[in-house]
């Protein structure tokens, strides 16, 4: 995630490289996060059915990136990852990850911080590094640190985990699941990143 940046996906992709982050959060209020599927695409329009149920019509700004994920497994978690938890409280302590996206080293420290998130009411997000990962009888518990700070995450099995990938606008096509990080703009919602799934993989996020 970065700061002073739309949240998520500002994605440098050069021959499948990515220089930056899928995940970012800026706090600034105009921002938010659109998750749904496409209904339609062409030039730059991206109109997309929300996961709430309403449809909404989303400009893509000048220069506009495009990336995907792939799936990975709770395995490929090693200390030193820098990796990005969306997570929830537990009952009895610490927190339980909803997914986990494994960046690759070139976006290691993007956003690093632990905030609010949206994917489910009291979610949070942390981007950091992973100081120890531990299997248990169920999943794996990671350690991760930022900024000084330290966090137990619980990652039951079963926890989406995926890794940043390629795509082009072919991808881009009716019923693909996306996650948008966009501005609000006087004449709608406005993406400068998007995240698309395919080859049945979904943003988790």
């Amino acid at each position: 995630m970065f700061r002073n940046i739309l949240p998520a996906l500002v994605l440098g992709l050069s021959t499948l490289s990515v220089a930056a982050s899928v995940h970012a959060e800026d706090q600034k209020a105009e921002q938010f996060h659109i998750r749904g599927s496409i209904v339609a695409y062409s030039g730059s329009a991206l109109k997309v059915k929300t996961r709430e149920g309403e449809t909404v019509d989303v400009t893509l700004a000048d220069g506009w990136k495009l990336a995907s994920v792939a799936n990975a497994a709770v395995t490929d978690i090693k200390p030193g990852d820098f990796v990005g938890i969306a997570s929830l409280p537990r009952e009895g302590g610490g927190d339980g990850a909803l997914e986990v996206l494994i960046f690759p080293p070139a976006m290691k420290g993007a956003g690093e911080g632990s905030y609010g998130w949206d994917l489910k009411p009291n979610s949070s997000m942390t981007n950091a590094t992973v100081a120890d990962a531990v299997k248990g009888v169920d999943g794996r518990t990671v350690t991760v640190s930022y900024h000084g700070k330290e966090k137990k995450v619980a990652i039951p099995d079963g926890t989406p985990v995926v890794t940043i990938a390629s795509a082009t606008k072919d991808d881009l096509v009716p019923g693909a699941v996306v996650f948008i990080p966009a501005e609000k703009a006087a004449s709608g919602p406005l993406a400068r990143q998007v995240l698309v799934g395919k080859n049945g993989v979904v943003p988790p996020m």
